[in-house]
Parts: structure tokens; C-alpha cells; sequence
């Protein structure tokens, strides 16, 4: 059992997370490289919001919200 556990440790450690020690060695050298995730996901999330956006536009612009104020009788 315990070779079992070993062998995820290894999968894990030399596998799995060997693009991120890639990175944290371009970490002393370029500030840009070591945060190309980070950008990455950065622009994932703006691409995310802009559609979103656009989405409620369109929703907003066909008048298919319900504004009625029986959906919140406490306002």
C-alpha cells in the first residue's frame, strides 16, 4: 500500500506539475513569463464578462426582463 501512495506522489511531483517548476525557473528571468497563467486566465475572465454584458444587453434591449415590482414586493 505504501508503493501505491508513492506512486501518486511521483505522478503528482514529476508529471503533473512539472510545466509549474518550468515556469518558476523563467521566474528569475522574465517577470512576463512566469505570469503567462495568471494573463491567461486574466483574459478568460475579461473575454467572460464582455459576453456577459453583451448577453444582458440583448435581453435588456427585446424587453424580456421581468421588472415588475411584484417579483419584490419588500422594494
Amino acid at each position: 500500500m505504501k508503493d501505491f501512495f508513492y506512486a501518486i506522489q511521483d505522478l503528482f511531483v514529476d508529471v503533473l506539475f512539472a510545466p509549474y517548476d518550468a515556469l518558476r525557473a523563467l521566474e528569475l528571468d522574465n517577470w512576463f513569463g512566469a505570469n503567462v497563467v495568471s494573463w491567461i486566465f486574466l483574459a478568460i475572465g475579461f473575454v467572460a464578462m464582455v459576453y456577459w454584458m453583451l448577453q444582458l444587453k440583448t435581453f435588456n434591449d427585446n424587453n424580456e426582463e421581468d421588472k415588475s415590482i411584484s417579483s419584490h414586493s419588500y422594494l
